[in-house]
């Protein structure tokens, strides 16, 4: 056959050849060991955790090499695709703070190996698929769904192998006769790659996660390009890597089963294989067995989540870390305040098996990470998240910056600093009590301490307390109390003599924090009635004292 006639007949355009496309698209000057990686999420409408599991590697990889950073999306199939998806991806991987070195914007693409979007390099496609067609490795292939599913069928009678291969590939040899024809019919038709392999033998790869590996070759004839001209996924990332010099491709174990294919791709044109790096599968524990995270089952799947619950953006990313190497946590403990990019981030430090996700996990990262902020950086955070998520308590915090400051300020800082909050959807509760428009007390003062009693403390601390003493002066005045209404006047007295007291100054302490706060585990009392001031410390007392009266 004729095939560069066949060529001909298929590829109408003005097509480059392969040769321009080489020089158009060089060989990048980068030094040694320097990495080009590509994150390429499709716009489905969909971020999900896994996009960001492979992202952070393939930043991680590129720039600790001082390498290449590429966004590339990959819109070849329409019937998934979401309006403004492409404004997803660009949004949701700004949030996290990636930092692309090329790739797709908003506006115009970003670098010298564009366009970025598969759906504009659609000639660059055609020119390797015609090439393809004039080596005799591709043709066309007429076959209607129908056919297509009889052929299936017959497979699953038969228990063989499904696919379009060997005897199954009806149009693999066609006489050039007949396509005229059916060309000529206008009959609609996709582009095979006629596969030169065989299912007997192997073909050995070596992932720089899983390691040596082995796999039947690839006997199918996969589709190339579709009837609309639109290129398969697998066709599409073995043009795109090569022409965009990737030197290592990030991506989700579940696609090891079509490596064979992209290999033999890669082989066939004569391009350079780049090195592979399959992720292993995020999974949770339900039930006491693991699964993989489901989108329907699954709320923290999506990257959405995140935002919307007030993770901070380190907190996800320090946590993906530990799942993603094995050592980060260790580095962490004797790296305190460092950055996260200090990491020396390896791919043989990955995970062969599956990841588990533990929200517990998450949090306690996350805790440890704002435990560190300044109070004006928490400020800042829960300010922009309230914004979006709760106009009542961004009203608040608005409407008195230094007061919310130095609320934030308690137990900040110094070498043990609280660890009360994980996401910003907590702190309306954690500090709500602040503000006498959302304070809505659980009065479950000590039950060693009799109403009576209970009562007596907030009569009596109402008469001495003195706004201006500090911390000392304030501590000695609660002694004193717990002596003056018959508690042991000190902790020690109290653990010397315990069956000579009614309570001690932590029971006095306890009454105080729960009036103060409407609940017994709080921030540092002497801290909180310092911001509350007077006339709230008094109206607290007064507020709690009536609730008692009234429950008697």
């Amino acid at each position: 056959m004729d095939y560069k006639y066949l060529a001909s007949l298929l590829f109408k355009e003005d097509l480059k050849s392969i040769e321009e496309y080489e020089e158009i698209y060089p060989p990048r000057n980068l030094k040694e060991g320097a990495q080009v990686t590509r994150i390429a999420p499709s716009p489905t409408g969909f971020m999900h955790l896994g996009n960001l599991f492979g992202a952070i590697t393939d930043e991680r990889l590129a720039h600790l090499s001082d390498g290449v950073f590429i966004l590339r999306i990959e819109d070849t199939d329409k019937k998934r695709e979401v309006e403004g998806g492409v404004e997803t991806i660009l949004k949701v991987f700004n949030r996290f703070g990636l930092n692309f070195d090329e790739g797709a914007t908003l506006g115009k693409d970003n670098g010298n190996y564009g366009p970025y979007r598969q759906r504009q390099r659609e000639l660059i496609y055609k020119s390797y698929a015609k090439h393809l067609v004039e080596r005799g490795l591709a043709y066309p292939c007429f076959c209607t769904e129908e056919e297509l599913a009889k052929m299936r069928e017959l497979q699953a009678e038969r228990k063989e192998n499904f696919g379009y291969y060997g005897k199954y590939a009806k149009f693999r040899d066609c006489p050039i006769e007949e396509i005229i024809k059916r060309l000529a019919n206008g009959e609609s038709y996709v582009l095979r790659f006629k596969s030169m392999g065989d299912a007997e033998k192997k073909v050995y790869h070596t992932d720089l996660i899983k390691g040596k590996m082995e796999f039947p070759e690839n006997d199918q004839d996969i589709v190339l390009l579709k009837a609309d001209g639109i290129p398969t996924y697998h066709f599409a990332h073995v043009i795109d890597d090569h022409l965009m010099r990737t030197t290592i491709v990030v991506r989700g174990e579940e696609w090891l089963a079509t490596l064979p294919i992209h290999l033999q791709l890669f082989d066939t044109l004569g391009f350079k294989r780049p090195k592979y790096a399959h992720t292993a599968q995020l999974m949770k524990m339900d039930g006491g067995s693991k699964r993989k995270l489901s989108k329907r089952k699954d709320p923290e799947l999506s990257l959405d989540f995140y935002h919307q619950m007030g993770y901070p953006v380190l907190s996800v990313i320090e946590y993906l870390l530990t799942l993603l190497n094995s050592n980060f946590e260790e580095w962490r403990k004797q790296n305190q305040g460092v950055s996260y990019e200090k990491f020396p981030f390896s791919a043989k430090k990955m995970s062969v098996s599956g990841s588990l996700f533990d929200t517990d996990k998450l949090n306690d990262v996350s805790k440890n990470v704002i435990a560190v902020m300044t109070e004006t950086e928490v400020y800042d955070l829960v300010l922009s998240w309230a914004k979006d998520y709760d106009e009542e308590f961004y009203n608040l915090l608005s409407s008195d910056a230094d007061y919310a400051k130095n609320i934030f300020a308690i137990g900040r800082g110094g070498k043990k600093p609280r660890k009360d909050i994980a996401c910003w959807n907590e702190v309306k509760s954690y500090m709500g009590f602040f503000y006498d428009e959302i304070f809505a007390p659980d009065y479950e003062f000590p039950e060693n301490v009799s109403k009576e009693k209970t009562l007596e403390i907030l009569e009596e601390y109402k008469n001495i307390y003195d706004e201006n003493a500090d911390m000392n002066d304030w501590f000695e005045a609660i002694c004193a109390l717990s002596g003056k209404i018959g508690f042991a006047p000190s902790t020690k007295e109290f653990r010397d003599n315990p069956d000579k007291y009614e309570g001690n100054p932590g029971d006095t302490s306890m009454v105080l924090r729960v009036s103060m706060t409407g609940r017994q585990n709080a921030p540092d009392l002497y801290s909180v009635m310092k911001i509350l001031g007077r006339e709230k410390v008094i109206s607290r007392l007064e507020k709690a004292k009536k609730y008692i009266e009234e429950a008697k």
